[in-house]
C-alpha cells in the first residue's frame, strides 16, 4: 500500500515524458493525459480510504531513515487534497482539450501543453504528499516552472508582461523559502518534517520566531494573503480560461495547505497568531473591495481569490480544532468552485467573446445554460444557503465564536460583511453580462457551445454540489483531519515511532484535549 504513494508523482511525470515523445500526435497525447489523471484521482480515492481506516501513511524512498532519505507522507488532510485536485485537474484537461489553449491557434504550442499540464500535477502531488521541507521546495519549484509555461502559451504581449510579474514574485518567494530552509537546517540539523516537529520545540523563542516567520513570507506570497496578494489580479486574467481555472483552484491552495502545515506540525504554540488573523481580515475586506470596483470577469473572480483566501486563513490563526475543520472543508470547497467559476468564465467568453463586463449582455437569453453554469457555482461562492460555501463560512463563524477573542469577534463581521460584498459582485456580473440588453456583435456572435466544455463544467458542479449532499460526513472527516494535525503524535509517530511521538509538545482545542506549554491540561480520549 505504501508504494501507492509514490504513484501521484511518478505517473505524470512518466507520462509528461511520454506525451512529449507524441507531440505530433496530440489525440494520443490527450488520451493518456486523461487516463494518467484518472488513474491519480483512483489512487487519491484508495489512499482516503486507507488512511480512514488504518493510519497515516509513509513510503521511505530507497529505505534509507527519514533523517537522510525522501520521506512521503498521507494523512486524512493529504488525502483529502490529493483527492479535490485531481478531480479538478482531470476536469480541466477534459475541458481544455475542446477549447483551444490560446484565442490564437497558430500561435500556441500546443503540442507541449499536456506534459506541461502534467507536470503541474506531478509537482501539486510532491508538495502535499512531502515529508521534509526540501522535497517541498522541489514541489514548489516543479509546479512553478510548469505555471510559466502555460501562462505563457501564446506568446502574446500582455500574457509575457503578466508572466514576467508572476515569475518575479515567484522567484522572489523561492528565494526566501530556500534561505528558511538553509536557516532551519542550521539551526535544527534536519528539514525532516516529523523530526521538525520535535526538534523546533528545544529552540529559543527568538530563533523560532524568525524560522516562522520567514517560511510564512513565502507561503504566504504564493498563497496570495495580502499584502503579498498584488501580483495575482494582473497575472491570472491574462491566462486561457483552463489554465487560470487550475491556477485558482490549486495553486494559492498549496500555499494555504503549507500554511497549514507550518502552524500546527512546526510551530503549534506560535506567538503570531494575531499576526494571522489580522492578514487574514485584510485578505477577506481589501480582497472583496478589489473584485467590486472591477469592470472585467476575469478580475473580478481574481479579486474574489484573494478575498476568499482570508476565510482559509481566518480558521489557521485560531488553532483550534472547529477552526482548523471548518478550514479544511472550505479549502476542498473553494478549490472546487473557483475552478468552476474561472470554466464558466470560458464558456462566457466563448459565447461572447469579451469578458469584459460593458460589452457583455443578454447572454440570459442568448445561451440560458452558460447562465445556469455560472449562477451555481457563483450562489456557493457568495455562501448562499443550503451550498457548500454556506456551511464553510457557519462552521468558520462557529469557531469564530467558540474562539471567544475580540480579534475572532472583529473576523466574524468581517467574513459576514465579505460574504455579502461577494454577493453583490455576482449580482453585478449577472446584471451586465445576463440582464442587460446584448450589442449587435453579440447578437451576431452565434457560435456553438462546445459539448465537452459544457460536460466538464457540469461535472465541477455536480462536484461541487457534492460537498454540500455529503457535508455531514465530509465535516467528520475535516474534524478528524483537523483533530491529527493538530495532535501531531500520528503524524510524528507513523514516521519516527512512537517513542519520538511522545517527546512532542501539542495541544488540542477546546472541544477535546488542550495541551499548552508542554504541560497537559486535560485529556479526553
Amino acid at each position: 500500500m505504501e508504494l501507492l504513494l509514490a504513484l501521484p508523482v511518478m505517473l505524470p511525470l512518466v507520462g509528461a515524458a511520454i506525451t512529449l515523445l507524441l507531440r505530433h500526435h496530440t489525440r494520443l497525447q490527450l488520451g493518456l493525459a486523461v487516463a494518467t489523471l484518472l488513474a491519480i484521482f483512483a489512487i487519491a480515492l484508495v489512499l482516503a480510504w486507507h488512511v480512514t481506516q488504518e493510519g497515516v501513511l509513509v513510503l521511505q524512498i530507497g529505505n534509507w531513515t527519514p533523517q537522510l532519505g525522501i520521506v512521503l507522507v498521507a494523512d486524512r488532510l493529504t488525502a483529502l487534497m490529493l483527492t479535490v485536485s485531481s478531480f479538478v485537474t482531470l476536469a480541466v484537461l477534459v475541458y481544455s482539450s475542446a477549447q483551444s489553449v490560446s484565442e490564437n491557434v497558430e500561435r500556441t504550442p500546443v503540442a507541449i501543453y499536456h506534459p506541461t499540464y502534467l507536470t503541474l500535477v506531478a509537482g501539486v502531488s510532491m508538495a502535499f504528499l512531502a515529508g521534509d521541507l526540501f522535497n517541498l521546495y522541489v514541489g514548489f519549484e516543479v509546479l512553478l516552472a510548469s505555471s510559466y509555461v502555460l501562462l505563457t502559451l501564446g506568446g502574446s504581449a500582455s500574457r509575457v508582461r503578466a508572466a514576467t510579474t508572476y515569475v518575479i514574485v515567484s522567484v522572489l518567494s523561492s528565494v526566501i523559502f530556500l534561505s528558511a530552509i538553509a536557516a532551519i537546517y542550521a539551526a535544527a540539523g534536519t528539514v525532516n518534517l516529523a523530526e521538525l516537529a520535535v526538534r523546533l520545540d528545544g529552540l529559543e523563542p527568538g530563533t523560532r520566531m524568525i524560522l516562522e516567520l520567514m517560511l510564512l513570507v513565502a507561503f504566504a506570497i504564493k498563497a496570495a494573503i495580502f499584502p503579498l496578494s498584488a501580483w495575482l489580479p494582473d497575472s491570472y486574467p491574462t491566462a486561457p480560461a483552463p489554465v487560470t481555472a487550475v491556477f485558482a483552484g490549486l495553486l494559492t491552495k498549496v500555499g494555504i495547505y503549507a500554511i497549514l502545515r507550518l502552524e500546527t506540525l512546526l510551530f503549534p504554540f506560535s506567538q503570531i497568531s494575531n499576526l494571522l488573523l489580522a492578514a487574514a481580515g485584510l485578505s477577506l475586506f481589501i480582497g472583496i473591495l478589489g473584485a467590486v470596483a472591477q469592470t472585467d470577469l476575469k478580475r473580478v473572480l481574481s479579486f474574489t481569490l484573494v478575498s476568499h483566501m482570508g476565510y482559509m486563513l481566518f480558521g489557521i490563526g485560531m488553532v483550534t480544532q472547529l477552526g482548523m475543520a471548518a478550514t479544511i472543508y472550505y479549502v476542498a470547497h473553494h478549490i472546487t468552485v473557483q475552478s468552476t467559476l474561472f470554466l464558466a468564465a470560458g464558456l462566457i467568453e466563448h459565447r461572447g467573446g469579451s469578458t469584459n463586463l460593458i460589452r457583455l449582455g443578454g447572454l440570459q437569453k442568448l445561451a440560458p445554460l452558460i447562465a445556469v453554469l455560472f449562477f451555481i457555482p457563483a450562489m456557493n461562492l457568495a455562501g448562499i444557503p443550503p451550498f457548500s460555501g454556506f456551511i464553510g463560512k457557519v462552521g468558520l463563524i462557529e469557531a469564530g465564536i467558540a474562539y471567544d477573542n475580540t480579534a475572532g469577534w472583529i473576523l466574524i463581521a468581517v467574513s459576514v460583511i465579505t460574504s455579502l460584498l461577494t454577493l453583490y459582485a455576482i449580482a453585478k456580473i449577472w446584471n451586465r453580462a445576463f440582464w442587460q440588453e446584448p450589442s449587435e456583435e453579440i447578437i451576431a456572435r452565434d457560435v456553438p457551445m462546445p459539448k465537452v466544455m459544457t460536460g466538464a463544467t457540469t461535472a465541477m458542479i455536480a462536484f461541487s454540489l457534492a460537498l454540500t449532499v455529503f457535508a455531514g460526513p465530509l465535516m467528520n472527516y475535516a474534524d478528524e483531519a483537523a483533530h491529527s494535525v493538530l495532535q501531531r503524535t500520528p503524524y510524528v509517530g507513523a514516521v519516527l515511532g512512537d517513542e519520538a511521538a511522545g517527546d512532542l509538545r501539542y495541544r488540542i482545542d477546546d472541544q477535546g484535549q488542550r495541551i499548552e506549554d508542554g504541560v497537559i491540561a486535560e485529556v479526553d480520549g
